[in-house]
């Protein structure tokens, strides 16, 4: 059996791996086993960012949500409570984006989860 020079898909395999580690210190953008190296650690390290960015965000979210709830007299556990108990289906991001913004809704919003809560 004849043995085949495998060039051109190592070649542009290689090129692909040493675009992705442009920019890296040292070795790192010039060897191609360092650069493999870096940029696999590299995209491991942005799939996990991805994952911890949404974990950041939920627990601003929340805290903004709380320092408003805490204004008009309620914690934030009671104030999610009596919103479910009201029927009321407004995401987090949402709710905070209306305690910064929108003062009176929020206190609209605030009274609505108290009445539930009352019943």
């Amino acid at each position: 059996m004849a043995r085949v020079k495998g060039s051109t898909p190592t070649r542009n395999r290689r090129k692909k791996v040493l675009k992705l580690a442009k920019g890296y210190f040292g070795s790192k953008h010039l060897l191609y086993r360092t650069a493999n190296e870096q940029v696999m650690r590299s995209l491991r390290y942005a799939y996990i960012g991805r994952k911890q960015t949404k974990r950041e965000m939920r627990k601003l979210w929340i805290a903004r949500i709380n320092a408003g709830a805490r204004m008009h007299g309620l914690s934030y556990s009671k104030l999610m409570h009596g919103l479910k108990l009201a029927d009321v289906a407004v995401n987090r991001k949402m709710l905070s984006e209306i305690a910064i913004h929108d003062a009176e809704g929020f206190k609209s919003i605030c009274e609505t989860a108290q009445k539930a809560l009352a019943k």
